[in-house]
């Protein structure tokens, strides 16, 4: 049986939460939503993932998503609409055609945010020198009931 003794002590300091919640000042401390967590774990993530809000704008992206998708320096993008000139896509014929706009809306990413739902699709990016095709898998983001934004990771095909 493990033996577990416990120890209580004076605080060296002013508390740093009190009993209540509350931080140092009294006020309720702000809790952090969904896109927010996810943006912070995404922010530092080494996998190529990408955190979208509820109208499509870019809240985070890794590294790794900036190198995947060709996105340019890493941060540059953030608050940017993912399709306002950020990610250029192409169909999968031979002629490599921009994707069409009925299209777009499909992509995983986006399909998750008005869907509600999982979301898999292979995407194919042209970043002006070549093609990437990557296997995007999305998810919604929830607070509460609510639809607040999507994460998706990509890999390389």
């Amino acid at each position: 049986m493990a033996h577990v003794e416990l120890s209580l002590s004076e605080p060296a300091g002013p508390p740093r939460h009190r009993a209540d919640g509350a931080g140092p000042d009294g006020a309720a401390p702000h809790p952090a939503g969904s896109l927010d967590r996810w943006s912070a774990a995404v922010a530092a993530a080494d996998e190529p993932c990408l955190v979208l809000d509820v109208e499509g704008g870019i809240v985070a992206a890794s590294v790794a998503c900036h190198t995947l998708l060709g996105l340019g320096a890493p941060g540059g993008v953030v608050g940017r609409y993912l399709l306002d000139g950020v990610l250029h896509l192409v169909d999968f014929t031979a002629a490599r055609r921009l994707l069409p706009e009925a299209d777009i809306d499909a992509i995983p990413p986006l399909l998750a945010l008005t869907s509600g739902r999982q979301a898999r699709g292979l995407m194919r990016v042209h970043d002006g020198a070549y093609d990437v095709t990557v296997d995007g898998i999305a998810v919604p983001l929830r607070d509460g009931d609510a639809v607040v934004g999507s994460l998706t990771f990509f890999s390389a095909i």
